[in-house]
């Protein structure tokens, strides 16, 4: 990577610059000393004698009160374009966490109920992180913590019993039938204080097994959830190399937080065991209720335990939303103390809500925009607008929702604006999609001329120029959005180098219409220019493939 190697030669920390008037990179390293601008002056003649940074850098300037910028030799940004050439597929990838052992938990629905557009937002960040760390190196685990017990299933059974059980014999209409009966439970629940009796009673029911009846319910029902889970988990491109449930963990997670009491480590409180985070500043917070039921703060010790010894990953990544950030510096502060080796290990990647128009979601209500109805409207909408088809409608949809919950912050709430979110003008990843689809084109219709030639000519105009200096911060861009669990930083790249790319298309002429016929066919007149074109278009899209795949896109030959 390019900036690395200036870095070691430097001896001292670079940023690229967003404007290329300033060069390719800049230092501010000048601006913590008591005389900037002289220290930078002698900074900059001590390093145009340096002849190993002479073999990559043209030009070192002094810009305002001390800022030193740097630009790259045309030849580094040229063998680039080569080496993107030769690399393909594999350009960006780096081994800087080769030998780390990462698990991402994410998506995280419960069985029995929706899986809303929330879930899809989680789904996304998470598969799209674990392609990043890949993408440097780190072998990946991808983990789905479910909720399969608790009283979120009782009031779904109690909704079965309320209104009949009914087998549509469709993963779907299953997946619709489990979100009314949810829906009606919950309902009872909030009003009805002998239904809220009944659904208790259930819930203890099934945690002892004692009702054979219920459990059979339970069990198929569970089956419908995970069964619909999946198919979902398909269409995202996502699939998970272990799914833990509750009720795996939780008779081991009340057995370590009382093993935990014992030692002093949790108290007891009114009945109930507790974590005294107050002590550290922090919430209390109970792992055993007064009735003896272990809670998701007992269950959450139990997977700790059973994660790391599956898996003895070098970090734990939970991706769940920004309500449990509380929570989580809880359970890791009470792992510390009861699993000394997890301290450190354990992280929260929290991120935004989404919205739509009609405001915060609610399963509990039904009033609930689910993930599936977001793709089938999208790709509804494209159908129309495009008249593409039906796999490449599918293609464009999936990468425009997942685009706009990617271009965003994680920490920002997301308005999803369904006709923005499927545009080929603008940030969106129909766009990105369509630009690599263009560069395809112009390959495909020069290769009916023949091979492409690699000749790589030293004139450049400024859109070249712009271009190449996009593609060689690729790698650099992917170690920044990995170790920040910054995706935006990625798609903001990638639309950044699709506008350039654009601009440079529209601007100048790549291959000519042949004078032999009127159809779509091309010939090279000028072979330098045109064979460097070529190549500049074919690594464009190249990076652009790459990019969007990192953000789990996948990008359609044409559209």
């Amino acid at each position: 990577m390019i900036k690395d190697k200036l870095e070691k030669i430097l001896g001292f920390e670079i940023e690229a610059t967003e404007n290329p008037i300033f060069g390719d990179y800049s230092s501010n390293i000048a601006m913590n000393q008591k005389s900037p601008r002289e220290f930078a002056e002698k900074e900059v003649e001590k390093l145009k004698t340096n002849n190993e940074l002479g073999e990559l850098v043209d030009k070192i300037e002094i810009a305002g009160p001390g800022f030193i910028n740097f630009w790259l030799k045309k030849d580094i940004l040229l063998s680039n374009l080569m080496q993107i050439d030769s690399e393909k597929e594999n350009y960006g990838k780096s081994d800087i966490l080769k030998g780390q052992k990462i698990m991402f938990e994410f998506a995280h629905p419960n069985t029995h109920k929706a899986f809303h557009i929330g879930h899809l937002r989680n789904i996304t960040i998470g598969e799209t992180l674990s392609r990043f760390y890949e993408a440097v190196g780190a072998k990946v685990i991808r983990a789905n913590y479910q909720g399969d017990v608790g009283l979120h299933i009782a009031k779904a059974l109690y909704g079965i019993k309320r209104l009949g059980f009914n087998d549509p014999k469709d993963i779907k209409l299953r997946a619709e039938y489990l979100g009314k009966v949810y829906a009606s439970g919950a309902t009872a629940y909030e009003v009805d204080e002998k239904a809220k009796e009944e659904i208790h009673a259930i819930n203890g029911k099934l945690y002892d097994k004692s009702d054979s009846e219920i459990n059979k319910i339970y069990q198929e029902t569970r089956h419908w959830s995970l069964d619909y889970f999946d198919q979902i988990y398909k269409r995202v491109y996502t699939k998970f190399d272990r799914l833990y449930f509750e009720s795996e963990v939780y008779e081991s997670g009340k057995q370590i937080a009382e093993e935990a009491l014992s030692k002093g480590i949790l108290k007891k409180s009114d009945g109930a065991v507790i974590f005294p985070g107050s002590e550290y500043d922090l919430h209390d917070r109970v792992f055993i209720s007064s009735k003896g039921v272990p809670t998701y703060e007992a269950k959450d010790l139990g997977l700790a335990k059973l994660q790391f010894l599956e898996y003895d990953s070098d970090k734990i990544i939970h991706t769940v939303g920004p309500e449990q950030s509380a929570y989580f510096q809880v359970i890791f502060k009470a792992l510390e103390f009861i699993e000394p080796e997890t301290k450190g290990r354990e992280i929260h990647i929290p991120y935004g809500w989404v919205r739509l128009k009609e405001g915060k979601m609610s399963s509990r209500t039904g009033n609930v925009v689910l993930g599936e109805q977001i793709l089938d409207d999208a790709k509804e909408a494209i159908k129309k607008t495009y008249k593409t088809k039906e796999n490449v409608a599918e293609m464009i949809a999936v990468g425009a929702v997942k685009y706009s919950f990617l271009k965003t912050g994680l920490n920002q709430d997301i308005a999803f604006d369904l006709k923005e979110s499927i545009s080929l003008e603008g940030n969106s990843g129909p766009y990105l999609q369509y630009t690599v689809a263009r560069t395809n084109s112009v390959v495909s219709k020069a290769k009916e001329g023949g091979d492409i030639k690699p000749d790589i000519k030293t004139d450049l105009n400024n859109e070249e120029l712009t271009i190449l200096r996009s593609l060689i911060r690729f790698p650099e861009i992917i170690e920044t959005a990995a170790k920040s669990y910054s995706p935006n930083l990625l798609c903001n790249y990638l639309y950044d180098l699709a506008s350039k790319y654009n601009t440079f298309y529209a601007k100048y002429r790549i291959l000519a219409p042949s004078e032999e016929s009127s159809d779509n066919k091309h010939k090279i007149i000028d072979s330098e220019n045109e064979s460097f074109r070529l190549m500049l278009t074919k690594a464009t899209g190249q990076v652009l493939k790459n990019g969007l795949k990192l953000l789990g896109i996948q990008t359609p030959e044409r559209m």
